[in-house]
């Protein structure tokens, strides 16, 4: 019986503490990430202008200053270029990176994911779905990602859609699937309550919020996305 007791409030004391410690965890390491940027920044200035030397020692010792000077100068960015002039060095600068060879294709394709996920407009990770994956009987999660277009959608066929099927416990990694229209089924569950599920590894399951769909060895036509 205190084996027993004993067992319980060990694992009590773990569900308490474990997810705050993954939550420091993390954000210790987005803060590391912030500072580490800002350190490279001082550094870069430091080997530009000798001088700077003792003021960038003084900041590097200041935990934290490069997450505040980081945020600031994102909002900073973002309020310049809100008007017409920062409209035009906006411009200068995507078009001094698009003649640049090797750094034309990553700086437009990062560009144009993040367009895609931030600017509110699109599709992108807006709906979770159901697919059949890695193989026919199999069923994963998935988060739309839009459609195939220009030259693929040519090849297709049908109608299709762009899915990211993210892998678990990390969702940051994952495969990109052009599957048939016919063949995911739209979920009613949120992206958010979708992650939890995958993060958990499918132990913490979503709310019902409607009367599930059928079962079927075969994918279910009727529910598009």
């Amino acid at each position: 019986m205190k084996q027993r007791s004993f067992k319980q409030y060990f694992i009590t004391g773990l569900l308490v503490w474990l997810p705050m410690g993954i939550t420091v965890w993390v954000l210790m390491w987005l803060v590391g990430m912030l500072d580490a940027i800002f350190l490279a920044v001082l550094h870069a200035a430091d080997t530009l202008i000798p001088g700077v030397h003792a003021s960038a020692e003084y900041l590097r010792g200041i935990p934290g200053l490069g997450v505040a000077i980081v945020a600031v100068v994102i909002f900073a960015t973002g309020v310049f270029v809100a008007n017409m002039f920062g409209q035009w060095w906006l411009r200068k600068w995507h078009g001094l990176m698009n003649r640049i060879p090797v750094v034309r294709s990553i700086y437009t394709s990062v560009k144009q994911v993040a367009d895609t996920l931030f600017s509110g407009s699109g599709n992108a990770f807006s709906k979770a779905l159901l697919v059949q994956y890695p193989r026919q009987g199999s069923w994963t999660i998935a988060f739309l990602t839009g459609s195939p277009g220009g030259e693929v959608a040519k090849h297709l066929g049908q109608p299709m859609v762009s899915v990211y099927v993210p892998t678990t416990p990390n969702p940051t990694s994952g495969f990109f699937l052009m599957m048939p229209k016919a063949d995911v089924i739209e979920l009613e569950m949120s992206v958010d309550d979708a992650l939890k599920y995958i993060i958990s590894m499918g132990v913490v399951a979503p709310p019902a919020t409607a009367a599930p769909k059928p079962a079927a060895a075969a994918p279910v036509s009727s529910n598009p996305v």
